[in-house]
């Protein structure tokens, strides 16, 4: 629910989209900051194991927890409760899997606009799995998950509730105080996946009521290859990965100083560098010249709060299939959705959740902005989507027509 800022620039020159190359897909992954390169390799020329306790190890072991530190600072968190993974998703598996092993919950609730991820680490459980309803806001059904938990309060089971704080494909900000405020201070416990909102919002999650977050680094400029997974002590038991203690014991197996030291400063750097009021005005410049190009224009999660730095939208009876493919070829970079769908351009399940109908459904497309996008870049978006849609009004008009003549 964002009031659309007018753009005080005058219509520019647009210029063709011979080898133009613009990538608007940063939540799907951001460019890697060049601090972050320069930190790996620095990493690279160093020899050892993080673990072991000589003047190699130790150099190697520095790097790895001052990179614990940065992620801690910017998400909020003290840095003993930084756990280290593989990815995000490998952050939500230990959080849900590795959390239900833990503490015995009978029930995971999720929000059925949750990353899949999050839905597919919870079907590995043998807890029993309920799916929150979205409303067509994009907002989580706060009453229907107050019913859930009432529910299972009665029936005197257990719950981890796993919500997003920004939702990966329509950037709708979830209520997470009045989630908090559910799960209370009881025996259920509360997991956030903040991958799309790490840097980008505030964090305190030392002090938030939430038990365990998840985060990524390729989200903020940081290489892809290395998440994290936050936990409050009294989450400890949570692991999936036995090994040789490393992480404290809590996810084994030898710490990749590179994609650490690439994650430190992607930390240190992104909110320096990406500014979400600026990200906020290109989507909102977008917006306001795709309203104008189509006044049917649907753009999805708009009665809600939502980031400044995504728009998820749909030009009515425009396939998104046959608008990548043109934005593609013209060398721009767009996508219908989440990124973990193996490339597919197949519903999104999200927008279902919030009871949009397949055939609006199949015409949505995701834009979404970062630290080095500029405005030319969204212009240039702008006119080729111009051109396609008009193509294909012509196109129809004129089978139309060869239609009536036949």
């Amino acid at each position: 629910m964002r009031t659309l800022s007018r753009s005080k620039q005058s219509d520019p020159k647009v210029p063709t989209m011979s080898n133009s190359q613009v990538y608007l897909d940063h939540n799907a992954s951001a460019p890697l900051l060049a601090e972050a390169r320069t930190s790996m390799i620095q990493a690279m020329a160093l020899t050892g194991n993080p673990s072991s306790v000589h003047r190699h190890g130790r150099t190697l072991s520095n790097i790895v927890e001052g990179a614990r530190r940065s992620v801690a600072s910017i998400s909020g968190a003290q840095p003993e409760q930084i756990v280290f993974t593989g990815s995000a998703t490998e952050a939500i598996t230990q959080a849900i899997v590795g959390g239900v092993h833990a503490f015995n919950f009978d029930r995971v609730i999720v929000s059925g606009g949750e990353h899949s991820a999050v839905s597919a680490a919870a079907k590995l459980t043998e807890a029993r799995v309920e799916t929150a309803k979205m409303l067509a806001s994009g907002l989580i059904d706060i009453a229907d998950l107050k019913k859930r938990l009432q529910q299972a309060d009665i029936a005197g089971h257990r719950v981890l509730v796993a919500v997003q704080m920004v939702n990966n494909e329509t950037g709708v900000i979830q209520p997470l105080a009045e989630v908090e405020a559910l799960v209370g201070d009881r025996e259920h416990m509360l997991l956030v996946d903040a991958v799309q909102g790490l840097a980008k919002l505030p964090m305190t999650f030392d002090f938030d009521a939430c038990d365990m977050m998840a985060i990524s680094a390729h989200k903020i400029g940081g290489p892809a290859g290395v998440g994290a997974l936050l936990v409050k002590n009294h989450c400890d038991p949570v692991r999936i990965i036995p090994g040789g203690g490393q992480e404290r014991g809590r996810r084994g197996g030898t710490q990749s100083a590179i994609l650490m030291a690439g994650f430190g400063a992607a930390a240190k750097t992104y909110s320096a560098r990406f500014d979400l009021q600026r990200a906020a005005e290109l989507i909102d410049f977008l917006e306001e010249r795709l309203l104008a190009l189509c006044p049917d224009l649907v753009i999805f999660g708009k009665d809600a709060p939502r980031i400044g730095s995504v728009s998820n939208f749909a030009l009515p009876g425009l396939k998104n299939s046959a608008l990548m493919m043109g934005l593609d070829l013209a060398g721009i970079s767009v996508s219908s959705g989440s990124a973990c769908a193996s490339g597919k351009t197949s519903r999104s399940h999200v927008l279902a959740a919030m009871g949009i109908d397949d055939e609006l459904a199949d015409c949505a497309i995701r834009i979404s902005v970062g630290w080095n996008t500029q405005q030319h870049e969204i212009e240039l978006a702008v006119a080729e989507i111009s051109r396609i849609y008009h193509r294909q009004k012509t196109q129809g008009k004129t089978a139309a027509q060869n239609g009536k003549a036949a």
